[in-house]
C-alpha cells in the first residue's frame, strides 16, 4: 500500500470518528490554492464571456442598477 493510499485511509478514518465536520469555503480560499479568483478580471471573464464582449466589468454588472438597464445580462 503506498503512502498516499495509507494517508487517504487514516483521513477516511478520522473522518469516520468524528463528531461533526466543517468544511469552510470563501472568497480568495481558492486563490491560495492557484485558482482564479472569480471576482478579478481573470476568473470572471472566463466564468462570463459574453460580459466581456460588451465590454462590461464585473462592478459594472453585479449590482441592482445594472439589472434594470441590462435584465439580459445582469
Amino acid at each position: 500500500m503506498s503512502s498516499d493510499t495509507r494517508l487517504l485511509h487514516r483521513c477516511a478514518e478520522a473522518i469516520a470518528q468524528a463528531s461533526g465536520l466543517l468544511i469552510t469555503a470563501g472568497a480568495g480560499m481558492g486563490v491560495d490554492s492557484g485558482l482564479a479568483d472569480f471576482r478579478g478580471a481573470e476568473g470572471f471573464w472566463r466564468a462570463y464571456p459574453a460580459l466581456q464582449a460588451e465590454g462590461l466589468r464585473f462592478e459594472e454588472i453585479a449590482n441592482p442598477e445594472a439589472f434594470v438597464r441590462h435584465p439580459e445580462l445582469a
